[in-house]
């Protein structure tokens, strides 16, 4: 049987859960009472402001300039419609996105992503999407664990069917090295949605970020395989070889993800660790010597700055970026800091556990 559904175009967000709420019933679907409220609750919206945000989620925001495209669009959705809450959660992200690709300083991006958040969370608190960004935000630039915990559990408990997520949530439990919770997270997602579900790229950060290097090689080998331009397939894959003890298998992996990584400062830190790591101190040098004169006039990550001073042996210089990092709450300092193998010739130093015990890591 078939049915037609027809509506103002004001009424677009309405439309579109009228749809999902009919399909779940269909299909016998159990709503939550979150997911039903959300059903019959829906906004309306100016069809000029949501074409805006459509334009802007066909965009890669992390690329630097269809992030900033998406922006544009997005400032225009909200000067049309200021009450669309989908429009100003989208504008926290992208903005998120350039913190957590090395595109801008995160003193610079994580102040309008906080704001617009809240903003879009004043508008509809129910929202899945702006919960987890808020999470996102909490463990990445606040290093505030309880928050980003609840904020996740809360957004599954709206949402549990929500692929997204139960991604992101794992994503996390990696970092924070609960590992059984990750994996447990990932299979949820690929039960969610086995067509998209990226299997690989979630075994390859959590073997990564449990430094199951053997694992992580035999992964990654899979990943490349199936995706042979994504830089962080051959990233994963000379980490892999690197904690095995196999730099110099490790280098051409990193020069491939470089090549691809369309100027990701953390594929070439790690291929200029490798270069000094076996000796080609020189190679690792000019590539430091660049990023110093660059971050005179744009944004180059600190600690990926520091990874290099480390990797050449420059211990005090590692520890005075590692310091930078820390006072721009930059979200590689979380992310990497206790797995990064970058990091294993400073892990002795009391100066490391000093960091270690400032950011308040859970147990």
């Amino acid at each position: 049987m078939t049915e037609t559904y027809e509506s103002d175009l004001h009424d677009v967000l309405k439309l579109q859960r009228e749809v999902a709420e009919s399909i779940a019933q269909k299909v016998r679907v159990k709503l939550t009472p979150g997911q039903e409220a959300r059903f019959h609750d829906a906004p309306k919206v100016d069809p000029e402001a949501y074409q805006a945000y459509l334009m802007a989620t066909y965009l890669d925001w992390g690329l630097y300039q269809e992030n900033s495209e998406a922006q544009s669009y997005l400032q225009k959705a909200i000067q049309k419609d200021p009450t669309f809450a989908l429009a100003y959660s989208a504008l926290a992200g992208t903005y998120a996105v350039m913190a957590e690709t090395r595109r801008r300083s995160p003193r610079d991006v994580y102040p309008p992503a906080k704001q617009a958040a809240h903003k879009a969370l004043e508008l509809d608190e129910r929202s899945c999407a702006t919960h987890k960004l808020i999470a996102n935000i909490a463990w990445q630039s606040d290093w505030d664990w309880q928050t980003a915990e609840k904020e996740y559990l809360h957004t599954i408990e709206l949402c549990p069917n929500d692929k997204s997520a139960h991604s992101a949530y794992g994503f996390y439990a990696s970092v924070m090295g609960r590992i059984d919770l990750a994996l447990a997270e990932m299979a949820k997602t690929r039960e969610l949605d086995p067509i998209k579900a990226e299997p690989l790229q979630g075994e390859s950060v959590i073997n990564y970020q449990s430094r199951n290097y053997k694992a992580l090689i035999e992964v990654s080998r899979s990943f490349t395989a199936s995706r042979p331009n994504y830089w962080l397939a051959y990233f994963w894959l000379g980490v892999g070889y690197e904690g095995s003890g196999r730099t110099l298998e490790a280098i051409p992996e990193y020069q491939k993800a470089v090549e691809l990584a369309q100027a990701d400062s953390d594929a070439t830190a790690a291929l200029a660790y490798a270069y000094a790591a076996t000796g080609r101190k020189a190679e690792a040098q000019k590539i430091l010597h660049e990023w110093l004169h660059r971050s005179e006039t744009s944004y180059i990550s600190p600690y990926m700055i520091a990874t290099v001073y480390a990797g050449l042996g420059n211990k005090d210089k590692a520890f005075e970026y590692l310091e930078k990092a820390y006072e721009e709450r930059s979200s590689d300092l979380p992310y990497f800091l206790r797995a990064d193998l970058r990091m294993d010739t400073l892990r002795s130093d009391p100066r490391f556990q000093d960091l270690i015990r400032r950011m308040n890591f859970p147990n």
